[in-house]
């Protein structure tokens, strides 16, 4: 897997690199309430959908959507969760710098995308308990001349805090999916995590010249 093809996702596969978002079971301190997990997705969904569809340059709304997945999503424990057993080997320098390139590999995906699709509409439907500590959220996305889609959202309380630490599309988990991938490219380079962090920056800049930022 090269750093070309990490830049180069559709839209559900930057969802499921979100949103690929996980986080580590022992982080999940609490029972997650269904009704407030429900909340929270809406919440969240109204949220972008209103920053996707706002008018002005698409940079602007391309920062709104940062914004809120910021907040709405466990970036630390996906991270984390994604490098999974490599996190054990690298060292504390390395494990600093690949949670901030994550971050922003994650955040400039997900937000260059959503910043470019007008005309968004989200459907919350049913929620249900996956396990004591996360609920599972189902939605439908849809946009105008495209196939409407599903997305399952797994959120799980978090310092206190409901965030989404997996998104689910037609049964395909996006943490475990980034994680695979990540995974190969260390692999594939000597079990050197060093090669991944240098396939990240160089995703970075290619996600960057495609924004012009």
């Amino acid at each position: 897997m090269t750093a070309s093809n990490l830049a180069r996702r559709p839209l559900l596969l930057g969802l499921l690199g979100l949103t690929a978002a996980a986080t580590t079971q022992q982080a999940w301190a609490q029972q997650m309430d269904i009704g407030r997990a429900s909340a929270f997705i809406d919440a969240t969904g109204r949220e972008l959908v209103a920053a996707i569809n706002a008018d002005g340059p698409v940079a602007q709304r391309r920062e709104r959507v940062g914004a809120i997945l910021r907040r709405a999503v466990d970036v630390e424990g996906v991270g984390r969760f994604i490098l999974g057993r490599w996190w054990r080997t690298a060292s504390a320098q390395q494990q600093q710098e690949y949670l901030q390139l994550f971050q922003e590999v994650l955040i400039r995906n997900l937000s260059s995308r959503f910043g470019e699709y007008q005309g968004l509409t989200f459907t919350l439907g049913r929620s249900q308990a996956r396990t004591e500590e996360d609920v599972l959220v189902s939605t439908i996305v849809e946009r105008a001349g495209s196939p409407a889609f599903g997305l399952d959202w797994r959120v799980a309380e978090v310092g206190g805090q409901p965030r989404v630490v997996d998104v689910i599309a037609e049964g395909t988990s996006l943490r475990l999916t980034t994680r695979s991938e990540y995974s190969s490219v260390i692999t594939r380079n000597g079990n050197d995590v060093q090669a991944l962090l240098t396939a990240m920056r160089r995703q970075i800049t290619q996600l960057a010249s495609r924004e012009g930022t």
